[in-house]
């Protein structure tokens, strides 16, 4: 992997702040999706585009140990490594479905978090379980998880594409039993996948609150625009899903989306960015980025002030 280019300390711009759930732990609005490295990116644009994260004070890395087979966790390690900046990251991953470790079976947690720890070559910040796993009682993954969390190899659990139900069976499991319990949860969240995060998840996130690190806010890239009919060839196989939103729907949010933009100077997805912003809950937003230039354009939507008529177009337009 190619050395980062040196940073300074302080990032270019002013760290704007939220908190992720019960960790306490302030985190920039908006989080980098690690899924494209190894895959999408390779080792020079991974190192652009971390190093770019770095200089505009982002601070959550979110990746998982299935990400190009774990080579996302490698890359992303070594950049911690080589950038001086592993005290100002957090690195949240996700285990349950590496093909050496797959499901919440004890051995299987066990395995995985060792191998996540050792790809990365650091402690893990925030831990989800990438997935329910309905087999396996959900108090053995937690007991799993429990020495992980007491020698400080990582720091805080959370839930990936868990439902309301299940956030509520581990939380209710780990008090009965004195385990790990959840600090934050990830979960799919846009203007176009809103039904089953708002109505099933976003209530246990508040009530037990906790903070919620958004998946795909940008539907695959579909709320930038990019993609108005099904004959635009997506810029990247990381974007082919966003075709499935091209329709009538799509295309009402898409004019919201480009009217309340030129109101405000800026781009349709940065727009899309701010209204998952708007909810108190939602502690970031994990956005990809293949290059510099992507990530620069996004990091307006952390500053963007959407009035209340914006938002209530929004939620009019994408119900």
């Amino acid at each position: 992997m190619t050395d980062p280019t040196p940073l300074a300390t302080e990032p270019e711009t002013p760290l704007l702040s939220r908190t992720l759930g019960r960790t306490g732990l302030p985190v920039h609005p908006l989080a980098l999706d690690g899924s494209v490295f190894g895959w999408a990116a390779g080792i020079d644009d991974t190192t652009e585009v971390l190093d770019a994260f770095g200089r505009l004070g982002g601070t959550v890395i979110s990746t998982a140990d299935h990400y190009a087979t774990g080579r996302s966790e490698y890359m992303i390690g070594r950049w911690l490594e080589q950038s001086g900046l592993r005290e100002r990251m957090l690195v949240a991953t996700k285990v349950g479905r590496h093909p050496d470790a797959p499901g919440l079976a004890p051995e299987d947690v066990r395995i995985a978090i060792e191998g996540s720890l050792e790809r990365l070559g650091t402690r893990i910040d925030l831990l989800s379980f990438d997935s329910e796993d309905p087999g396996i009682p959900i108090a053995e993954s937690l007991a799993a998880v429990a020495p992980f969390l007491a020698d400080g190899s990582v720091g805080a659990l959370g839930a990936a594409h868990f439902s309301g139900a299940a956030i509520t069976a581990l939380h209710e499991t780990a008090t009965a039993f004195a385990l790990p319990s959840l600090s934050a949860v990830v979960s799919e969240y846009s203007l176009m996948e809103r039904r089953t995060y708002e109505a099933d998840v976003a209530p246990e996130v508040v009530r037990l609150e906790l903070g919620t690190l958004a998946r795909l806010p940008l539907a695959s890239g579909y709320l930038t625009g990019a993609l108005r009919s099904r004959t635009d060839e997506p810029a990247s196989a990381l974007f082919e899903a966003g075709l499935d939103y091209v329709g009538r729907h799509g295309s009402r949010v898409l004019a919201a989306l480009d009217e309340i933009a030129e109101a405000h100077g800026t781009e349709p997805g940065v727009v899309a960015l701010a209204w998952v912003l708007s909810h108190q809950e939602v502690s970031a937003a994990i956005v990809r980025a293949r290059n510099a230039a992507e990530l620069e354009s996004l990091f307006a939507a952390a500053a963007l002030p959407l009035t209340r008529s914006d938002i209530a177009q929004l939620d009019r337009v994408s119900a």
